[in-house]
């Protein structure tokens, strides 16, 4: 049976600019607001309803309902966003990346101790959240992530392009993943307005997969954390145990271990940036359709 909770977005623009947040309404499964743009359609002749037009507009508190269909753990579930009028919107592309004073919308996939794969699903309307699988099966990590995982909205890492700084990988055709270290246990679905810290270029066979350490706002020692310093004092650690994580993952199932760039270390809070405005200039490329989307759902 679908389920529905119902959040309140903030007032904000589709890219780089400063909002000033509305609070959103109570529920049961989060505390913090949610950031959300639609685009408006625009006088182009499209011959696809995949095909959607970039121009973009704000929604000024609009009310947001996640809804789940299906069962969690099962072949069937998503997990959806769908607005106040009941269409459904997607969290890569209708979320807008900043927030404004540094902070970036971070849509949470997979909670902190838990190990159901879960992930946007690229490839389908609305790219709702859903468990990954593998030959018809549900796909589980061997053991627990021990952070809050999933992505940045509006990022995109191009196949097609060749990171030259990262022996020359090219993106893994997904949005910027995200490691949230605060001390919470968030929701699948929940929005958080996190900054990052720093960046991991791990290669999964052969393909570069970012990864941004960042910490939500709301967390207690938000405040103690600004680059990667900062985290190598207040989480001591962590940074080594994310690379180590992610690092050997798939060993257990008879994979070799991924590899990272940039000298096997963490990049500072600037090279995280550079980053975000990177993958985030090649997701506005791929909504203009400046290069082909390939079996990515732009709707």
């Amino acid at each position: 049976m679908a389920t529905a909770r119902v959040l309140t977005a903030a007032n904000t623009s589709c890219l780089i600019s400063k909002t000033t947040s509305f609070p959103m309404k109570l529920s049961p499964y989060s505390t913090t607001s949610l950031c959300f743009t639609r685009r408006r359609a625009a006088s182009l002749s499209l011959s696809s309803s995949s095909r959607r037009p970039f121009n973009c507009t704000a929604i000024y508190n609009p009310e947001v309902q996640i809804k789940e269909e299906g069962q969690p753990e099962t072949l069937d579930y998503r997990l959806f966003f769908v607005d106040r009028s009941g269409q459904k919107v997607s969290p890569w592309h209708d979320i807008p990346l900043q927030v404004g004073d540094g902070a970036f919308n971070f849509v949470v996939e997979i909670p902190k101790e838990s190990s159901a794969k879960m992930e946007v699903a690229t490839d389908e309307p609305h790219t709702p959240i859903k468990q990954d699988t593998k030959k018809g099966k549900l796909r589980y990590y061997p053991y627990n992530i021990n952070w809050n995982y999933g992505l940045l909205p509006q990022t995109w890492e191009d196949p097609s392009l060749a990171n030259n700084e990262v022996e020359g990988a090219f993106g893994d055709n997904d949005p910027v993943d995200v490691v949230e270290i605060g001390d919470s246990r968030r929701k699948i679905g929940e929005i958080l307005k996190v900054k990052p810290l720093a960046a991991l270029a791990m290669i999964d066979e052969g393909e570069l997969d970012w990864k941004i350490v960042a910490i939500s706002l709301d967390d207690p020692r938000a405040s103690l954390v600004n680059d990667i310093d900062d985290v190598e004092k207040h989480f001591p650690g962590t940074l080594t145990a994310i690379r180590d994580w992610f690092r050997d993952y798939k060993i257990p199932d008879g994979k070799p271990a991924n590899k990272f760039g940039l000298g096997n270390k963490a990049a500072n809070k600037d090279y995280a940036l550079k980053v975000i405005t990177e993958t985030n200039e090649s997701w506005a490329k791929l909504v203009k359709r400046s290069i082909p989307a390939g079996d990515l759902s732009l709707a």
